[in-house]
């Protein structure tokens, strides 16, 4: 049962968060600020100046296959390497290749022996990944190792994995990102989430409220948007324990269903309903953008014309700064909404937040 109250008593909202875990997603800016200044002091700019044969991404369960959906997004068709987006080392990289890995789970052996492969073949390598333990050994004389300089609990390494591919690929000169902006911007968008700011004015608080007991259908209007809708549906799931639909909004059109109940959710007509009188529950277009061009904006008027209804969440009429910019704020609402959103429902403080590969 959802205690929506909960969320404007600080008090009480901060005696329910015993793991800090709110505290730790704020932390996203200096997760990134932490990172970009260990990447300057292991050279990653100078290890990555020539641009690669291939690009291939090492995604390990946790934030690692969204954060590969978001760069490759980013990156775009026009990206002028192939980008490998794999859960193991092909067996064909080598030293003209270059390998990009996350992992919050030290003992993962499968991500170890990948790294240990591909470093002794001759691939630029870069991982983020505790100091200790299996994984951090694989990497040692033979790849770059980020560890986490800022302490938040497994879970919460979404910003650094971003952080430390972003730099990567910026010196590979395949993406032109700021990391400094992203972290000032995650800076002021945990100031906007902070507890102390109550749920009208508080944009994670709302999108928390706006979800609660609903089936969010999170459609993305740009590759971006989508990818970092993956993310927000991970999150909802890992704090919140809701079940959430994923798609590019011309993906969602071809869900026949699906979309009738989302138009008849959006029309307004539910204002006050009660999910249970629905045979199926209610559901909650969240309708996201990232990109500005014109392509983004022609999805954008297409699905208002049948969702009018629907929530909008456009973090680029908020700041500046591009499209790494906007995702990574977005991102970063999502957890805090997940975060507040799950303790409201008393769905957090329990173990097994995180189960580790094996």
């Amino acid at each position: 049962m959802l205690d929506d109250s909960l969320l404007d008593d600080r008090t009480r909202l901060l005696e329910a968060d015993v793991a800090g875990l709110l505290r730790a997603a704020a932390r996203a800016g200096a997760q990134v600020r932490a990172t970009a200044e260990v990447a300057d002091e292991l050279g990653v700019r100078r290890v990555f100046q020539e641009r690669p044969r291939a690009l291939v991404l090492v995604t390990r369960p946790g934030v690692a296959p969204a954060v590969a959906a978001l760069v490759t997004a980013l990156l775009g068709p026009r990206c002028p390497v192939p980008v490998v987006v794999v859960d193991d080392v092909p067996g064909w990289v080598g030293p003209l290749d270059v390998v990009l890995a996350h992992t919050e789970d030290p003992g993962d052996v499968v991500l170890a022996e990948a790294v240990d492969r591909a470093a002794r073949r001759g691939a630029r390598v870069l991982l983020t990944a505790e100091a200790d333990g299996p994984v951090a050994a694989s990497a040692a004389q033979h790849a770059l190792l980020i560890p986490p300089r800022v302490p938040v609990p497994r879970g919460f390494g979404f910003p650094r994995a971003f952080a430390a591919w972003v730099v990567a690929l910026h010196a590979l000169r395949l993406l032109d990102v700021n990391v400094s902006v992203i972290a000032d911007e995650l800076d002021r968008e945990a100031e906007r989430d902070h507890p102390v700011h109550e749920s009208f004015v508080n944009p994670a608080k709302s999108l928390a409220l706006r979800v609660a007991d609903r089936t969010p259908l999170l459609w993305g209007l740009d590759d971006p948007a989508t990818a970092v809708a993956a993310h927000g549906a991970h999150v909802l799931a890992c704090y919140a324990g809701l079940v959430s639909d994923v798609a590019p909004y011309p993906q969602a059109l071809t869900r026949s269903v699906l979309h009738r109940r989302a138009v008849r959710g959006s029309s307004g007509a539910d204002i006050f309903a009660d999910p249970e009188d629905e045979q199926d529950g209610l559901v909650r277009v969240l309708l996201l953008a990232v990109r500005q061009d014109r392509a983004a904006e022609r999805a954008r008027r297409s699905a208002m014309e049948t969702l009018p209804g629907a929530d909008v969440l456009e973090p680029a009429e908020e700041v500046t700064g591009g499209d790494a910019v906007c995702s990574a704020l977005l991102a970063l609402r999502f957890e805090m909404a997940a975060l507040y959103l799950g303790l409201a429902a008393g769905t957090l403080g329990g173990p097994g937040l995180y189960a580790p590969a094996v």
